[in-house]
């Protein structure tokens, strides 16, 4: 198992939630579901520091995540990541805004629950719709393959990305991920970096739904409503 979890990456001196480990850059996993709705927003939040309020839709998300940790401290047992992982090999257990860091990848996040189950880990992203929507598919993903990076040396039993209704048990996307689901976010994990590097320009989204529904449509220069 890769000790990263107690990486401390130092802040990026021109772009907000990027790290640096050495040379190494590690962006915010929740990067891969924005870069799929509009990459530009990326730019407009991260490089260009554009300040805007909160969607209600956004303070709802954080106010049952507090809640459903709380919950989830008051009934659990504090415990380390090589004693869960050894202990599920016998029983389920599971983890809550658990911290994951990939160095390979240049990653960073909280995943909002992982079932550690005798042949498998789920990785679970809370989300308040019902519909599995790439953006929401590349951020599980995202925490798939951080997830991966720290345990394949020394636990190979498969992972199963997962989208849960928010608030509920209820999944609504379950999937395994697989090595073209790997390779996949791979591609888009490496746009970012090049984005970050200043090797490529970033696009803007084209969809007039989704201007419309993004916080930042009154301060884009791009937007097409």
């Amino acid at each position: 198992m890769k000790d990263t979890m107690a990486l401390n990456p130092i802040p990026h001196p021109k772009i907000n939630e990027v790290g640096l480990i050495g040379k190494q850059d590690l962006f915010p996993i929740s990067w891969l579901h924005e870069q799929e709705f509009c990459e530009y927003q990326i730019f407009l939040n991260y490089f260009e520091g554009t300040e805007v309020e909160p969607t209600e839709a956004m303070i709802i998300g954080k106010l049952e995540h507090e809640q459903l940790e709380s919950e989830f401290k008051m009934r659990s047992i504090p415990s380390t990541f090589p004693v869960i992982l050894e202990k599920s090999k016998k029983k389920q257990l599971s983890s809550r805004e658990f911290k994951v860091i990939s160095l390979k990848y240049g990653l960073y996040g909280k995943i909002d629950e992982i079932k550690f189950e005798p042949n498998m880990f789920i990785i679970i992203d809370d989300k308040p719709g019902k519909k599995a929507y790439n953006s929401d598919k590349n951020q599980v993903y995202g925490y798939c393959i951080a997830f991966k990076d720290m345990v394949s040396d020394y636990d190979n039993r498969k992972i199963i990305a997962a989208l849960r209704k928010s608030g509920t048990d209820s999944f609504y996307w379950k999937e395994e991920f697989s090595k073209t689901s790997e390779n996949e976010v791979i591609s888009v994990i490496n746009r970012i970096h090049n984005l970050i590097a200043g090797n490529e320009s970033f696009n803007s989204n084209k969809n007039t739904n989704k201007c419309r529904n993004c916080r930042f449509r009154e301060k884009c220069d791009r937007s097409v409503i």
